[in-house]
């Protein structure tokens, strides 16, 4: 289903994500329950993942919107695709543009940047972020097409 459609029938049980977010990965399309990470300059939360199963999840990155280094790259969104998971967005920056755009997975991001995060062991998984004015919770559903990102309680579809 098309987020325009989904507004135009639910708007009272949607939330848009106001971010200025660019398309990424092979897939433009996606949607799925929510899984979360909130990381600053550091993706050990985030390899952590989509190390796991995906199971059609879409996980949300709130990297506070650093553009200073890459939440995820090539390596870590092929492990995110080849384990399932239908999409990565991401308050942040990523790298390995090139690649990514190759992969079975829909990406959504700010921008680039070529450095890579530290890997401290820092942040948090699985807990509740708010991005873009939108709060999103762990087990929420997103849908993300070409016009945006709309985050509900449930699945609307």
């Amino acid at each position: 289903m098309k987020t325009c459609d989904l507004c135009d029938l639910h708007d009272a049980q949607v939330r848009v994500l106001e971010l200025p977010l660019q398309d990424f990965g092979g897939r433009i399309a996606f949607n799925g329950m929510v899984s979360t990470v909130r990381a600053y300059e550091d993706n050990s939360r985030v390899r952590e993942a989509v190390e796991e199963a995906g199971q059609g999840r879409v996980l949300v990155i709130d990297g506070d919107g650093s553009m200073r280094r890459a939440m995820i790259g090539d390596l870590l969104a092929a492990k995110a695709a080849e384990n399932g998971w239908a999409g990565v967005i991401v308050f942040g920056a990523i790298r390995d543009s090139d690649a990514i755009a190759t992969l079975s997975l829909g990406v959504k991001a700010l921008g680039t940047c070529p450095r890579k995060t530290d890997r401290l062991g820092a942040g948090e998984r699985d807990v509740e972020v708010e991005l873009g004015g939108v709060r999103i919770r762990p087990g929420d559903w997103l849908c993300a097409d070409e016009d945006g990102v709309v985050i509900a309680d449930n699945d609307l579809r």
